[in-house]
């Protein structure tokens, strides 16, 4: 059995799509449970969760926070942390299971193919640049989900309480050589670089990616990403 945690704050308008690729593969394979850990929502997203069938905790807002709630409040021994945003491609469990099944899974994490909702060329070119950081410096982010034993993730001290970076910080504690790239894409709603500007958000985002890793603060680097 396996624990989906979802963080969600306003979240009602792409949360009903994300949760239908999970209960399409529960149908099938029942062995998991969806918590849903939402931050205050204003917009119906908890009464949403609850009646698509999710188990709802409550924490307080922050991406690091409600994760780590999340994990804290699950049943399973494995934890697949998924953004409100993102839908599985069907087959994802399949996949999760093979890694699962690996003999050196237990110490290892797997994250999925980044893929975005958008049929633009340049976000094809997105996606070849995250495949790339994926491959070469073993960085894949929160939006294409982890999938952890729930023993590794207690030994690597969990989600930190960081206003940003949550995912990087802890995806450097998994370390390049223990990541697993899953042959199913996590498809990303594309909503956000559509309204800032493909170029814009992906500066952005590699600017505070350089900032975290030359050692700049979180919450100096929130400033930046807005």
């Amino acid at each position: 059995m396996f624990s989906v945690i979802i963080p969600t704050l306003n979240a009602a308008a792409g949360l009903e799509t994300t949760l239908a690729a999970l209960a399409e593969a529960k149908a099938s394979d029942g062995q998991f449970e969806i918590v849903v850990v939402d931050g205050g929502s204003h917009d119906g997203t908890p009464d949403l969760a609850a009646r698509l069938g999710a188990r709802l905790i409550a924490a307080p807002r922050g991406r690091g926070v409600q994760l780590a709630a999340g994990a804290k409040a699950s049943c399973g021994p494995w934890l697949l942390f998924l953004h409100a945003d993102t839908v599985l491609e069907p087959g994802w469990s399949g996949a999760a299971r093979t890694f699962i099944a690996r003999p050196t899974a237990k110490t290892e994490a797997a994250a999925f193919r980044f893929a975005l909702d958008d049929d633009a060329p340049v976000a094809r070119r997105l996606e070849k640049a995250v495949a790339w950081r994926c491959r070469v410096i073993g960085l894949p982010y929160g939006d294409q989900g982890l999938l952890i034993h729930r023993d590794f993730y207690d030994s690597l001290g969990g989600y930190r309480t960081l206003p940003l970076m949550e995912d990087v910080d802890f995806i450097r504690r998994v370390g390049r050589r223990r990541i697993v790239m899953l042959d199913k894409a996590a498809v990303t709603s594309a909503a956000r670089y559509r309204c800032d500007g493909y170029l814009r958000r992906g500066l952005r985002n590699l600017l505070c990616l350089s900032l975290y890793l030359a050692g700049v603060p979180p919450r100096h680097i929130l400033r930046v990403y807005g």
